[in-house]
C-alpha cells in the first residue's frame, strides 16, 4: 500500500502543475496510479449477462431509477441499504433472476433517482411514492425486501399498502432504534450527524467530507492510516476514470466498505441522513403501530450487533428491539444471522437460501 499511496501521491501533485508542462508528465504518472487504484467489478457483468438493464420511471415529481431483470418469476422489489444503491444487491441479483421478476430500486436521496429539492425526506413520503411506482411500473403485487432503511420502507409499504405486497422480508432494518426517541443510543447517528452537517456546511465533496468526518470508521474497520489513503485513491480514482461512481481498488476484497463509498460518491443526498438526525424521517410512521398492521407473511431477519463501553448500539436492533417487533407481527417469522449489517453482501449465499424459500421458490 505504500507503493501505491507514493504512486498517487506524485500524480496528484503533477495534476497541480500547470497544464502545458504537466500533461506527459501527468499521463505517465498516471498509467501506474490507474493500475493501481483502478477496479472494475465483475458484478456488472455478470449483473448484465443475467439479464439486467437500468432504466428509469417517471413517478409523480421523480425520475426513479432502478435495475429490472427478465420476466423469470412472481416480481420481487428490494430497497438497499442507506448510503448504498441498487448495485449493492448485485451479488445477489443474478441468482434471484432465475426465479424472479426483480426490480433493484433507487429510493429517493439514493443513486440516480432524482428528486426535487424541497423533496420532503420521510417514510410517509418516500413510501407513497415507491408504492405509486409499484402501481405504475409493476401492476400487481409483489414481494418486497429491504436493507436497513430500505427495511423501514418496505415495512412501510407491508403495513400501509397491503393490496401490493404478497409477503416481505425485512433486512436487518432500525426497527425502533432509529426512532427520534432512540436514535441517540445507536452509532448509527453519528453518521446521521455528517449528513446534518452537511446540509448546512454544504461541502463542495460529500465522500470527501464524509470520509473525514467518520475517519475513526474506517480506522475501527480496515486499519490506521486508511482515511488518508481511502481520499488519495478516491482523487485519483477519478482521475483514471471520471464521470463513474469510485470503485477504489484497494477495497476490492471488501464489499461492504467498497459498496459504502460507491454510495456516497453516486449521488447520495445528504438531506435523507439529517432527516433520522433531526428526528423527522419517522413522523406519522410509529414502528410499533406499522408492525402490528402488517397482515402479509413477513421474515424479520436479525444481523449481529455489539455495544460500545458507553452503552452505545453497534448495530440496526437490540435482541428486545427485534423480539419485539416480531411479537407484534401478525404473520411473522424471526431469524438471526451470523452476518454483518448488509446481510446481502456479507452472506449472500444465506441471504438467496433464507429470501427465496420464504417467498417460495
Amino acid at each position: 500500500m505504500a507503493r501505491i499511496s507514493s504512486l498517487i501521491g506524485t500524480a496528484i501533485a503533477l495534476a497541480a502543475l500547470p497544464a502545458a508542462s504537466a500533461k506527459g508528465l501527468l499521463e505517465r504518472a498516471m498509467k501506474p496510479v490507474c493500475s493501481a487504484v483502478s477496479y472494475v467489478d465483475p458484478y456488472h457483468q455478470i449483473v448484465d449477462d443475467a439479464g439486467y438493464v437500468l432504466k428509469n420511471a417517471s413517478v409523480n415529481d421523480l425520475t426513479v431509477s432502478y435495475a429490472e431483470g427478465p420476466d423469470n418469476g412472481p416480481p420481487i422489489v428490494m430497497f438497499h441499504a442507506q448510503l448504498l444503491d441498487w448495485f449493492s444487491y448485485s451479488r445477489v441479483m443474478p441468482e434471484l433472476a432465475k426465479s424472479f421478476h426483480v426490480y433493484a430500486v433507487d429510493y429517493p436521496g439514493h443513486g440516480q433517482t432524482v428528486t426535487p429539492d424541497d423533496y420532503p425526506m420521510n417514510a410517509n413520503q418516500i413510501g407513497c411514492d415507491l408504492a405509486d411506482f409499484i402501481e405504475q411500473e409493476i401492476g400487481q403485487p409483489v414481494n418486497v425486501t429491504g436493507n436497513s432503511s430500505g427495511g423501514l420502507l418496505a415495512l412501510w409499504l407491508a403495513a400501509n399498502r397491503p393490496d401490493l405486497v404478497q409477503a416481505a422480508v425485512l433486512e436487518d432494518p432500525p426497527i425502533f432504534s432509529s426512532e427520534a426517541a432512540n436514535i441517540n443510543g445507536t452509532i448509527a447517528n453519528r453518521a446521521f450527524n455528517s449528513s446534518f452537517k452537511a446540509t448546512y456546511e454544504k461541502p463542495d465533496d460529500f465522500l470527501i467530507y464524509w470520509i473525514n468526518d467518520n475517519s475513526q470508521y474506517f480506522i475501527n474497520n480496515i486499519g490506521p492510516g486508511t482515511p488518508l489513503l481511502l481520499k488519495t485513491a478516491v482523487r485519483a480514482e477519478r482521475k483514471c476514470n471520471p464521470d463513474q461512481p469510485v470503485e477504489v481498488g484497494l477495497l476490492k476484497n471488501d464489499d461492504t466498505d467498497r459498496m459504502l463509498l460507491r454510495g456516497l460518491d453516486h449521488q447520495y443526498d445528504p438531506r435523507f441522513g439529517a432527516a433520522f438526525y433531526v428526528g423527522t424521517w419517522n413522523e406519522g410512521f410509529d414502528h410499533a403501530e406499522a408492525l402490528a398492521k402488517v397482515t402479509c407473511p413477513t421474515l424479520l431477519m436479525h444481523a449481529n450487533f455489539t455495544y460500545l463501553a458507553d452503552g452505545t448500539l453497534n448495530g440496526a436492533m437490540s435482541q428486545e428491539e427485534a423480539d419485539r417487533a416480531v411479537s407484534l407481527l401478525q404473520d411473522g417469522t424471526y431469524m438471526r444471522v451470523n452476518a454483518t449489517h448488509v446481510v446481502n453482501l456479507d452472506k449472500p449465499d444465506l441471504w438467496l437460501e433464507a429470501v427465496k424459500g420464504f417467498f417460495g421458490q
